[in-house]
């Protein structure tokens, strides 16, 4: 079983930068793809960032590209998402997900991964 746990999420100004971390235990981390995605009250799951289990493979949603940046320590078995120049539009709860199987669903998508966290709640305010 694997377990994800967010943290670092808070309450900032537009135009501020807020790290938030995911910590993974149990199973094999390294060989794990892993994603953010983020929902808002009364809006679907909203994929955000990937990167694959060889690092250097990422990917990121056409609204937070540039800003936004997804990085992983397995040494830690955390995966980081380093957000930049926060909007308003940014404000919703983030969940980190691992993907542990091999699948033909787009990585954006909700049901490519296995596990998720409980999310940590980001607010962007002018």
């Amino acid at each position: 079983q694997v377990q994800l746990v967010e943290s670092g999420g808070g309450s900032v100004q537009a135009g501020a930068s807020l790290r938030l971390s995911c910590a993974a235990s149990g199973g094999s981390f390294s060989s794990y793809s892993m994603g953010w995605f983020r929902q808002a009250p009364g809006k679907e799951r909203e994929f955000v960032a990937y990167i694959a289990w060889s690092i250097d493979s990422t990917f990121y949603a056409g609204s937070v590209k540039g800003r936004f940046t997804i990085s992983r320590d397995n040494a830690k078995n955390t995966v980081y998402l380093q957000m930049t120049s926060l909007k308003l539009e940014d404000t919703a709860v983030y969940y980190c997900a691992a993907g542990t199987r091999t699948s033909v669903v787009p990585i954006s998508q909700p049901s490519f991964y296995d596990y998720w966290g409980q999310g940590t709640q980001v607010t962007v305010s002018s």
